[in-house]
């Protein structure tokens, strides 16, 4: 067997396109110790309101998650696809799905296709699909949630 046929097998990466789709999936979206305070201060929240809250432990017992809906959806997720964290949200959403993601995902998300380089180009210039002023109305409405 020659050498050649071990040479580059990369998954194809993928641009989210903000369908919230991945947000209605239900299971842990775990935080890590250094989220939790930028999403709590981010809400206007002290440490430990945020925690209780907006966090319970995960199911492995490791950590903390953040809670779901009762229809198993994130609880930050407004609307159709509004993020109400989008500017602190956890590692493990913006890993979605070229990092992790779930059985039948392709399915679901709206994601496309793009090779390595348009990614790491959109990740350099900064490029982010969210719209700012949706976000701060979203949260604004949201704020006596909170």
């Amino acid at each position: 067997m020659s050498q050649d046929s071990t040479l580059d097998k990369s998954s194809p990466q993928y641009l989210c396109q903000r369908c919230g789709n991945c947000c209605r999936w239900p299971g842990d979206v775990r935080i890590t110790e250094a989220e939790v305070d930028p999403i709590a201060r981010f809400l206007g929240l002290s440490v430990e309101s945020f925690i209780e809250r907006y966090t319970r432990l995960n199911a492995n017992r490791t950590g903390l998650s953040i809670i779901d809906k009762a229809n198993g959806e994130c609880v930050f997720l407004h609307g159709k696809n509004i993020c109400l964290i989008q500017p602190v949200k956890p590692i493990q959403c913006g890993g979605f799905p070229n990092d992790w993601n779930f059985p039948g995902w392709r399915d679901l998300c709206e994601a496309i296709e793009v090779g390595p380089s348009d990614l790491a180009e959109l990740a350099d210039n900064g490029k982010d699909t969210c719209n700012t002023a949706q976000l701060k109305a979203a949260v604004t409405s949201e704020a006596s949630t909170f």
